[in-house]
């Protein structure tokens, strides 16, 4: 198994910064591509960004150019910049989990808050 533990949320101004982490602990050597979601009250869980074990990465189009992905093998961070009140909701770390070639899962943290005052 993968456990995720995700930190490094809180209350920042609009404008402001926030870096989240996630580290990976378990069975990590088994650990593919992994993502930020987030899900505001109401609302549905959506894609923030992923990145490959390669270090490919992929963008919402709401955060393009404000968050950056970036991975150190089974650490994922999320830099946020020039935040936004709409990017207040709790953000969820994930890792695409391969134990063998038959199976694979997805695994997630419990989430970290994140509030952006206006």
């Amino acid at each position: 198994q993968v456990q995720l533990v995700e930190s490094g949320g809180g209350l920042v101004q609009a404008g402001g910064s926030l870096r989240l982490s996630c580290a990976a602990s378990g069975r990590t050597r088994s650990i593919g591509d992994m993502g930020w979601y987030r899900q505001a009250p109401g609302k549905q869980r959506e894609l923030v960004a992923t990145i490959t074990s390669g270090g490919d990465t992929k963008y919402a189009d709401s955060v393009k150019g404000r968050f950056t992905i970036s991975r150190d093998r089974y650490t994922v961070y999320l830099q946020m910049n020039s935040l936004k009140p709409e990017d207040t909701a709790l953000y969820y770390c994930n890792a695409k989990v391969t134990p063998t070639i038959e199976y694979s899962y997805t695994s997630w943290g419990q989430g970290t808050q994140v509030t952006v005052s206006s």
